[in-house]
C-alpha cells in the first residue's frame, strides 16, 4: 500500500495545472498520488492564445502547455473527456459522469469557468442545440467549429467588446468576412479602459476595418435553423450569417454547491484557498471567490495556486493569499495595450497624469496616490510600462517629475543596461507569474535562446507582449554571445557599425540609448 495522500484534482485548465507543477515543483510526487479529471481530450493548454489559432498565427499544438506525455512522465492519472458528476464530502470521494469512484485526501476543485450565454430569444433550436451559425469562443474545439463556419461567412457578429470579443473579431477578419462587434457599454473594453481610451481604441479596430455598434442589447437570435440576423432592443437588426458570443464568463460553481460548499458568485475560500466549509477542499481559479472577488487573469492563479502548493507540501504553511493587484500587458487587435488597477480616480487627492495623441493613436493615463501608482492605461505607446507596473506592484513612487514616468528625456538617458536597475523579484512576464531572476536563472542553466527559454519556463508562452524582454535577459545573461555556427553554408554577414567603428554600437544599451538620441535630434531639428 503506498504511504502517499490521494490528491484529487477537478479540472485540467490554466489554474488547476498550474497549481499542479507547483506542487511537484516542492517535492508534491513524494507526498501525493495524483489524480486529475478534465472535460476536454488534451493537456493542458494556453487559453490566453486562443485567438492566434482562430486566425491562423499558431496551430493548436503550439498552445500546448502540457501535452499528455507530461502527465504520464510525472506520474499523474489523468482522465481526459471526464466530467465529475458529483462530491461525497463525508466519504471524501468522487464521482464521474460515467459512474467511476475515486477517493481523496485532499480535493483541489479547479473547474474554471464557461461562458456567459445571455437570455435570448431564438438562441436555441427547438431540440436544445443552439441556432446554426452561432458559437461561444472559449476552447479548442470552438476555434475550429468557428474557423469552419468562418470560411464561408459574408458577415460575422460578434457579440461582446471586451478583450475576448475583440481577439475574436480579430481573428474573423483573417477569413475576410465582414466583421461587426456589438457591445452593450458605452465604450469598448469598459471593464479596463475609461471613456477616452476606449475612444481610442475603437477608431483603431475602425481603421482595421471592424464594424463596432455600443450600446447595443441584444434580444433575439432570428432565423429557423441557421442565424439570419441579430436583433436589439432599441428595434435595431444586424444581418449576420454567424454570431460569437463572448459577453463574459459564468463560473463552474455547480457541483461545490450540490456538495454543501458555501457559494456566492463563486465557491468561497479563505486566505489558504480553502474552502470555508471543509479543510480537505481547495479550490483555485475562476471558480474561487476570494474575500468577495472573483479573478479572471492568469497572474492572481498563478498566485493561488502557489499558496496552496506551499501549504499543501507543507514547505510554507503560513503562506496565505491576501489578493492580486490587476496588471495585464495584452495586444489586443493589433493595438499595444497596457493596463493596471483602477481606471478613474476616487479619492478627492488622487492625481492624475495625462497625455494623449488621438491622431497616432497613443493615450497615457496615469493614476498616483501620494506618488505611488494605483492605476494606469497606456494605449499604443507602452516603452515605460514594464518600470510602472513594478511600481504599481511593489507600491513605490514614481519620479517627481511626472512626464518622465511616462517619457524618457534626453538629460536621463543612460548608457547602463537597465536590466541592472531592475530588481530579481520584478515581473516579467505576468501571464506565467515569472520574474526577472527566475528568467535570469533559466538562461544561466544554459537555456540561450528564446525557444528554449520558452520550453524550460514558459516565459512568453501567454499573451507573448514580454518576449522583447526575455530576449533582452538571454541577452544580458549570456552578454550577445551567438549561439553555436550553423554548419551549412551561408552568405557571411554584413560587417557591424562596431566592427567598422570599433565603438560598442553592438551592445543594447548603447545601440538603445543612441536611437533615443537620435530620435530627439531630429524632433529637435524639425521643430527648430
Amino acid at each position: 500500500m503506498s504511504s502517499k495522500k490521494k490528491l484529487v484534482v477537478i479540472g485540467n485548465g490554466m489554474a488547476g495545472a498550474r497549481t499542479v507543477e507547483e506542487i511537484l515543483k516542492r517535492g508534491g510526487d513524494k507526498l501525493f498520488d495524483i489524480t486529475m479529471f478534465g472535460d476536454e481530450p488534451y493537456g493542458n493548454y494556453n487559453r490566453i492564445m486562443l485567438s492566434n489559432v482562430l486566425n491562423g498565427a499558431q496551430q493548436p499544438s503550439d498552445i500546448f502547455l502540457n501535452p499528455l506525455s507530461w502527465y504520464e512522465d510525472n506520474n499523474i492519472r489523468l482522465h481526459t473527456s471526464t466530467r465529475v458528476a458529483s462530491i461525497n464530502r463525508d466519504e471524501k470521494t468522487v464521482t464521474s459522469a460515467d459512474g467511476m469512484e475515486t477517493p481523496y485526501d485532499t480535493l483541489l476543485i479547479a473547474t474554471g469557468s464557461r461562458p456567459f450565454l445571455p437570455k435570448l430569444d431564438g438562441l436555441h433550436r427547438a431540440d436544445g442545440e443552439m441556432m446554426g451559425g452561432v458559437f461561444a469562443f472559449r476552447t479548442i474545439d470552438d476555434c475550429r467549429k468557428i474557423a469552419g463556419r468562418a470560411t464561408k461567412c459574408r458577415r460575422a457578429l460578434v457579440l461582446g467588446g471586451g478583450l475576448l470579443g475583440l481577439e475574436a473579431a480579430r481573428g474573423l477578419l483573417k477569413f475576410g468576412a465582414e466583421v461587426h462587434v456589438a457591445h452593450i457599454g458605452s465604450h469598448v473594453m469598459n471593464n479596463q479602459l475609461d471613456p477616452a481610451a476606449g475612444v481610442m481604441l475603437k477608431s483603431a479596430l475602425t481603421k482595421l476595418g471592424v464594424h463596432v455598434h455600443l450600446g447595443k442589447q441584444a434580444v433575439e437570435v432570428v432565423g429557423d435553423d441557421d442565424i439570419t440576423a441579430v436583433l436589439f432592443r432599441d428595434d435595431t437588426v444586424i444581418e449576420c450569417d454567424m454570431l460569437v458570443i463572448s459577453a463574459g464568463i459564468t463560473p463552474n460553481v455547480e457541483i461545490g454547491r450540490d456538495c454543501g460548499l458555501t457559494v456566492n458568485r463563486a465557491i468561497v475560500v479563505d486566505d489558504r484557498m480553502q474552502a470555508v466549509d471543509d479543510p480537505h477542499i481547495f479550490v483555485v481559479g475562476e471558480c474561487a471567490e476570494h474575500r468577495g472577488k472573483v479573478y479572471g487573469l492568469v497572474a492572481p492563479l498563478w498566485e493561488q495556486g502557489q499558496v496552496i502548493a506551499e501549504h499543501l507540501t507543507g514547505q510554507k504553511p503560513e503562506s496565505r493569499y491576501h489578493g492580486s493587484k490587476i496588471a495585464t500587458k495584452l495586444k489586443t487587435a493589433g493595438v499595444s495595450l497596457t493596463t493596471m488597477g483602477i481606471v478613474e480616480p476616487e479619492l478627492d487627492d488622487d492625481e492624475v497624469v495625462l497625455y494623449s495623441e488621438s491622431k497616432r493613436g497613443i493615450y497615457q493615463k496615469l493614476i498616483l496616490r501620494d506618488g505611488i501608482p494605483v492605476g494606469g492605461i497606456m494605449l499604443g505607446d507602452t516603452d515605460k510600462a514594464a518600470s510602472l507596473i513594478q511600481a504599481f506592484d511593489h507600491g513605490t513612487p514614481v519620479v517627481d517629475n511626472r512626464r518622465e514616468a511616462l517619457f524618457d528625456t534626453p538629460v536621463r538617458v543612460k548608457l547602463e543596461n537597465p536590466l541592472l536597475l531592475m530588481p530579481d523579484e520584478a515581473k516579467v512576464c505576468n501571464c506565467m507569474g515569472l520574474s526577472k531572476g527566475q528568467v535570469r536563472r533559466c538562461v544561466e542553466a544554459g537555456n540561450t535562446t528564446l525557444p528554449m527559454v520558452q520550453t524550460a519556463c514558459k516565459a512568453g508562452m501567454g499573451c507573448g507582449s514580454c518576449k522583447p524582454l526575455v530576449q533582452d535577459i538571454i541577452t544580458w545573461v549570456t552578454d550577445g554571445a551567438a549561439p553555436p555556427p550553423s554548419t551549412a553554408s551561408v552568405d557571411p554577414p554584413p560587417p557591424s557599425l562596431a566592427s567598422i567603428t570599433g565603438l560598442p554600437f553592438d551592445k543594447p544599451e548603447v545601440a538603445g540609448a543612441l536611437k533615443t538620441l537620435i530620435r530627439e535630434m531630429v524632433n529637435w531639428a524639425c521643430a527648430d
